[in-house]
């Protein structure tokens, strides 16, 4: 957040930048963004609109550190599980859409706020959030397609697949309400494991190596299988008593 006096922050004033952050939050989900002022923000966060002045100095540089926070946040961390190599694909999405869950669960506001006022965003806001929704397609559409290679995955349109898994999560932030008895893992969980479903071959399905070979033998075993069910329905269609 670009605000006066940031390169004197301390830990105090980080913490009341946060807070007036999270409020301001609140409030663009509740009523909007053109329906919020910076009043609300200081009576929300118990300050002075002069007092909060010395923290933000218009409602675009709340909604500017909210999509930066956002592009940063979600971009980097589904890079950094893409880009494990401890991790087979199917292990990867999983995490990712588990990631991409539960920020949607625990941050409901945010996203709201940020998709609810998408067609009045300034152009500099709209484009950073343009930026930040491209690089999540883009980092769940690569890591799709290299599923596929592998043979790991059936081999599906990534974008169209990646798109659908993004819709899924994304309205976790509307239906969703966390409580004691409702917490958000479990749901997060069901979630990575139906993406991971979409996309996944069936058991016996996978090639032994992610080669032409690996895929010629699978064509292989079609055939073989074809063949069995050709030859079962010429032997069923023989007319009775023909040796």
């Amino acid at each position: 957040m670009t605000a006066k006096g940031a390169g004197r922050a301390t830990p105090r004033r980080k913490l009341l930048m946060s807070e007036i952050l999270d409020q301001a939050m609140r409030l663009f989900a509740e009523r909007g963004y053109d329906g919020t002022t910076l009043q609300d923000v200081a009576d929300a966060v118990g300050l002075s609109r002069p007092n909060l002045y010395n923290y933000v100095k218009s409602k675009d540089e709340l909604l500017v550190a909210m999509v930066e926070a956002t592009a940063r946040s979600a971009a980097s961390s589904l890079r950094e599980v893409r880009q494990r190599t401890d991790l087979d694909p199917a292990a990867k999405l999983r995490m990712l859409v588990r990631t991409l869950a539960l920020r949607r669960a625990e941050q409901p506001e945010q996203f709201r706020t940020l998709d609810r006022s998408d067609q009045a965003l300034p152009p500099e806001i709209a484009k950073k959030h343009l930026q930040s929704r491209r690089a999540v397609l883009r980092e769940i559409t690569a890591l799709i397609e290299e599923g596929v290679t592998a043979g790991s995955f059936r081999p599906v349109d990534a974008r169209i697949t990646a798109l659908s898994i993004i819709g899924m999560c994304n309205w976790v932030a509307w239906w969703f309400h966390p409580s004691p008895a409702h917490p958000a893992e479990p749901v997060a969980e069901q979630i990575a494991d139906n993406a991971v479903q979409m996309v996944v071959r069936a058991a016996g399905r996978t090639p032994d190596a992610p080669t032409p070979l690996g895929a010629v033998e699978l064509l292989r075993q079609d055939l073989d299988y074809l063949t069995r069910l050709l030859s079962a329905d010429a032997e069923a269609g023989d007319p009775p008593g023909r040796e």
